[in-house]
């Protein structure tokens, strides 16, 4: 493609310039992203390059955007752009005022900055024509709830009222982890989503978490345990649902070594549980004493009614229980 030709195209069917405005991680990378893509569906040879403002010198901004020997296209990927210096934001605004031909280049800003060149950034690139992406953070409810459902719909599915209400209550705002839910619940529910697909979805979550912190803990691995405990309860996994698998791991531990030594396929019958829980359980029953056992279910008894409002501090409850249960189980 010759170089005329090729600026005819850039001009026509993408934007030289592109200003992704805002503070919302995930929807920045999406705005950077679709920019790209939109550079190579022109010119898929374009090489990207990526600087931060802070970094970029107004001699390096000059020599990415000159004309090279064979006008390759090019994109330039400017970050963080509320930082950039006065000397190089000179040097942009003398770029914006003659662009050169094959270049896409991509400014991403949060609105603020700290210098007046920084803050007049934005404004330059509007009356430059930029194409203006706004990445702003989610603070209404009612964006929120959009976000929801568009993150459904671009996954292929559907939601109603309640499992838009519903998806919010159990996620929060995290625009990740919304997105992450949306896809997931689409796959699992067959594209239709509504509030009992999303209390399915979260609790199975929840459950595995927990559960997965109360193995920790019956074995043994308190360094794991209390890591694995910390992260279940930065991610929100409710405290009923934690203290309810240390009481599930105390009680199976318990049943199983009441039971003895024994085929787990011959012993499902009489204990209530799948032949590969009786394994497990058999394998974890090496590290606890009767007493310990004993001692155990007082203690996941006692948790039950602080998760429930007896504490003042659930968080410190369930870390007082889980240390209490490994020093029972590791005393000899």
């Amino acid at each position: 493609m010759s170089s005329a030709a090729k600026s005819q195209k850039t001009s026509k069917d993408t934007a030289p310039l592109h200003l992704v405005l805002g503070d919302e991680p995930l929807l920045v990378e999406r705005a950077v992203r679709a920019a790209i893509e939109a550079a190579r569906a022109v010119d898929p040879t374009s090489e990207a390059t990526t600087l931060r403002a802070s970094e970029l010198t107004a001699p390096v901004l000059l020599e990415l955007a000159s004309p090279t020997l064979f006008s390759e296209g090019r994109i330039i990927v400017i970050e963080a752009a509320q930082d950039i210096g006065q000397d190089t934001a000179d040097a942009l605004q003398s770029y914006l005022a003659d662009p050169a031909d094959g270049v896409t280049l991509i400014v991403v800003h949060s609105g603020g900055g700290r210098s007046k060149a920084a803050k007049d950034l934005p404004k330059a690139l509007r009356k430059a024509g930029a194409a203006v992406a706004e990445c702003n953070k989610l603070t209404k409810q009612s964006d929120r709830e959009s976000f929801v459902r568009a993150e459904v719909k671009r996954a292929g599915g559907g939601i109603d009222a309640g499992g838009v209400s519903a998806l919010l209550d159990a996620v929060g705002s995290d625009l990740r982890e919304l997105s992450a839910a949306a896809s997931q619940l689409v796959a699992d529910s067959g594209g239709k989503v509504d509030e009992q697909a999303v209390r399915r979805y979260h609790r199975g979550r929840a459950e595995v978490t927990g559960f997965a912190v109360a193995e920790k803990v019956v074995a043994g691995d308190e360094a794991a345990a209390m890591e694995s405990l910390r992260w279940a309860l930065q991610i929100g996994v409710p405290h009923v649902l934690i203290a309810d698998a240390f009481a599930d791991a105390v009680r199976t531990v318990a049943r199983v070594s009441a039971a003895g030594r024994g085929n787990p396929n011959h012993m499902a019958g009489e204990l209530g549980m799948p032949p590969w829980k009786i394994r497990k359980a058999q394998s974890q029953v090496r590290g606890w004493s009767t007493e310990a056992l004993r001692e155990s279910m007082r203690i996941v008894a006692t948790l039950n009614a602080e998760v429930k409002g007896a504490a003042a501090d659930p968080d410190y409850a369930l870390e007082r229980a889980a240390l209490k249960l490994l020093a029972a189980r590791n005393r000899r």
